[in-house]
C-alpha cells in the first residue's frame, strides 16, 4: 500500500444541511470537502454514528439512503439526523466531522380526531341553551393548526354550533326534547387553517338525549288536548262507577278504568302516589296509593240523600311531590236491581202504507200505532226511565227506519214499495245496570188502502 501526505484528510468540517422529509433515494445532502480523493489514493471515508444507516457516500458527495418500504418521515424519526464521517489515511484515522441533517417537514398528515371525543354523547334534555354540552379533538402529525366546522346540511346540525373554530367547543343553540326526539347525528370536521391543502378529516357523532323530569303524571287513558306528540298535555278522564245502597267493603270498577296515571316523562317512569284529596266521606271511600284501586268501606244509607259522590283523585310523584295530577271519579248509587227488561214478545208485527208522506209512524192491524216497550220489575209501574231503545244494524232495513225513546217506529215512507217485508231488531238498554234485551219486527208495506191482516205469532 502507498502511503500519501498525511493532509489529504484535512481541509474537511462538519456538515450542517437539511432535507425534505419523504425525499427519495438518493437525493443529494452535501459534499465532503477533503483533500484527497477516496478510492484513487489511501484516503478512505467511513459513515458511522446513530444515524449512519440513512446516508451512503458516493465520492465525495453524501446521498440520502431511503426506499419505498422506509421512507424518511419527520413525524417517525425526529427533526434531525445525527451521523459523523471518519476519514482513514490507511488504517489510521486521521479526521472526523459531525454530520447534522434537518429534516424539513412537509404536510403529509391528516388531521385525526381522538377516538375519546368523538364517542356517543349523553345530553339531558333539561341542558342549557347556549351551554358547552361536548368538546371534540382532533391532532395533527404535522402540527398545523386545526380548526372545526359543524356540516349544515344534516337537520339535526341546527341544535348545535362552534363558536371558537380552533377551540372544539360544541353549544347547545335550541332546547332538546327527549319526548320530540331522542337522539340526534351531527357531521364535525377538522379542517387545517394554514396550510394550501388544507386536509381534513370527519366524524359522526351520535347524541342520546336523556329523558328529564319536565312532565307532569298523566292518568289514563290520555286525552291530548293537541297534535304536538312532543308535549302531550291531558285532558283527564272522568272515572265512573256504579254501586248500590247494600255495597261496602267491595273495590269499585270504574269506567275507563282502572284509575291509573303514569309519568308524563316516559324514559323515567317515575312511580306515583295516589290520594283522595276531596269526597272520602268521612273514609266512606279508600285509596289504595300504589295501585290506584278505590275501596266502598261501608253501605249508602240513603240514595235519594246521596244519588252520587264525586272524588277528586291525586297522582303525584313519589320523588317530587310538587309533580302531580288531578282527575274526577265520579261514583252513582243505584236502586237494587233484581229484575232484567224484558219485552212482552218476542216477535212484533207492523205494517206501513207506502207513499204516504215523507215518513210515517209503523202501526199494527187495526190501524192502532205500534209501540214496543221493555217492562222492568224493578219499577212499581213497569216503567224504567233509564231505558235506552235502537236498532241493531243487521240489514239495510235499519236505513229506513228510526226508533224514538218511546218505543215508537218511524218509516221513511217516500223510499218504501208495496209489498216489501222488512225485518228489525230492536235494544232495549237499561243505562243504569248495562241489561240488554231484545226483540223482532217483522214490517210489511202494504198498497194504499189495503188493510193489514194479523198473522198467528210462533
Amino acid at each position: 500500500m502507498i502511503h500519501l501526505p498525511a493532509n489529504l484528510c484535512l481541509g474537511g468540517q462538519d456538515i450542517f444541511a437539511s432535507i425534505r422529509e419523504n425525499s427519495p433515494t438518493g437525493e443529494f445532502i452535501a459534499n465532503v470537502s477533503i483533500a484527497g480523493d477516496p478510492g484513487a489514493n489511501s484516503v478512505r471515508l467511513c459513515l458511522t454514528g446513530e444515524n449512519a444507516d440513512w446516508f451512503f457516500l458516493e465520492e465525495k458527495t453524501i446521498r440520502l439512503n431511503s426506499s419505498l418500504s422506509r421512507a424518511l418521515d419527520k413525524e417517525l424519526h425526529g427533526s434531525v439526523l445525527l451521523a459523523a464521517l471518519t476519514c482513514y489515511e490507511g488504517e489510521t484515522i486521521q479526521s472526523e466531522y459531525r454530520i447534522m441533517v434537518e429534516i424539513l417537514n412537509e404536510n403529509d398528515n391528516k388531521p385525526v380526531f381522538l377516538e375519546e371525543t368523538i364517542q356517543p354523547v349523553n345530553i339531558s334534555e333539561l341542558a342549557a341553551v347556549n351551554s358547552t354540552v361536548f368538546t371534540v379533538k382532533a391532532i395533527d402529525a404535522d402540527d398545523d393548526t386545526i380548526m372545526y366546522v359543524i356540516d349544515k346540511q344534516l337537520p339535526d346540525a341546527s341544535y348545535f354550533r362552534i363558536d371558537l373554530p380552533n377551540s372544539g367547543k360544541v353549544i347547545l343553540v335550541k332546547a332538546l326534547d327527549y319526548e320530540t326526539q331522542s337522539q340526534l347525528q351531527l357531521i364535525i370536521y377538522a379542517i387545517e387553517m394554514s396550510t394550501k391543502e388544507r386536509y381534513n378529516a370527519s366524524a359522526t357523532i351520535t347524541v342520546n338525549v336523556l329523558d328529564g323530569d319536565d312532565l307532569y303524571p298523566q292518568f289514563q287513558p290520555c286525552t291530548p288536548l293537541s297534535q304536538d306528540r312532543g308535549h302531550v298535555i291531558c285532558t283527564n278522564p272522568v272515572y265512573r262507577a256504579n254501586i248500590t245502597e247494600t255495597m261496602q267493603n267491595i273495590t269499585l270498577t270504574f269506567s275507563p278504568g282502572p284509575i291509573h296515571a303514569v309519568d308524563g316523562d316516559i324514559g323515567l317512569g317515575t312511580h306515583v302516589l295516589y290520594t283522595i284529596l276531596s269526597g272520602a266521606d268521612n273514609g266512606r271511600f279508600r285509596i289504595n296509593n300504589i295501585t290506584g284501586e278505590v275501596t266502598l268501606t261501608k253501605a249508602v244509607e240513603d240514595r235519594l240523600l246521596t244519588p252520587t259522590f264525586k272524588l277528586d283523585i291525586m297522582a303525584s310523584q313519589v320523588d317530587d311531590p310538587k309533580k302531580y295530577s288531578i282527575a274526577t271519579a265520579m261514583v252513582l248509587v243505584l236502586a237494587e236491581n233484581y229484575f232484567a227488561p224484558e219485552f212482552n214478545s218476542s216477535t212484533y208485527q207492523g205494517f206501513i202504507m207506502e207513499g204516504v208522506g215523507s215518513s210515517s209512524l209503523v202501526s199494527t192491524y187495526g190501524n192502532k200505532v205500534l209501540v214496543l216497550q221493555a217492562i222492568d220489575r224493578d219499577f212499581k209501574d213497569g216503567i224504567n226511565p233509564k231505558i235506552h231503545y235502537s236498532l241493531r244494524p243487521k240489514s239495510n232495513n235499519t236505513k229506513l227506519y228510526h226508533i224514538t225513546q218511546e218505543g215508537h217506529l218511524i218509516a221513511r215512507t217516500s223510499n218504501l214499495r208495496a209489498s216489501e217485508k222488512h225485518f228489525l231488531e230492536v235494544l232495549a238498554t237499561d243505562q243504569e245496570s248495562g241489561e240488554v234485551v231484545k226483540t223482532s219486527v217483522d214490517i210489511e208495506v202494504l198498497q194504499r188502502g189495503q188493510k193489514g191482516s194479523p198473522k198467528k205469532l210462533d
